[in-house]
């Protein structure tokens, strides 16, 4: 079965930098875009970036646009998130998610908090 795996959140300052993985498995990897979510409190979930099944074509929300860069390895089966620059608004629970042939799958989530 589909199962994602979402690591590597904490608790930083802000200007401050992590590197959120996601494990994935249970399906064929490489041939699927994956996602980063995240969800504030109290706020609807976001779309923070999103990577083709190849790696060439990534997207991100304006307010992570050049702080922010998606990336993945088919080899590993794993997407990672590299965040730089991290501001408080940034603080929010992230997921992993796939739109998979037999449906949406989502990964446990991983805190963010970004606080002095």
């Amino acid at each position: 079965q589909v199962r994602l795996v979402e690591s590597g959140g904490g608790l930083v300052q802000p200007g401050e930098s992590l590197r959120l993985s996601c494990a994935a498995s249970g399906f064929t990897f490489s041939a699927y875009g994956m996602r980063w979510y995240r969800q504030a409190p109290g706020k609807e979930r976001e779309l923070v970036a999103s990577i083709s099944s190849t790696g060439l074509s990534t997207n991100y929300r304006d307010s992570v646009k050049g702080r922010f860069t998606i990336s993945r390895d088919n080899v590993k089966s794993t997407v990672a998130l590299q965040m730089n620059s991290l501001k408080p608004d940034d603080t929010a629970v992230y997921y992993c998610n796939v739109l998979h042939v037999t449906g949406n799958y989502w990964g446990q989530g991983t805190q963010v908090t970004v606080s002095s």
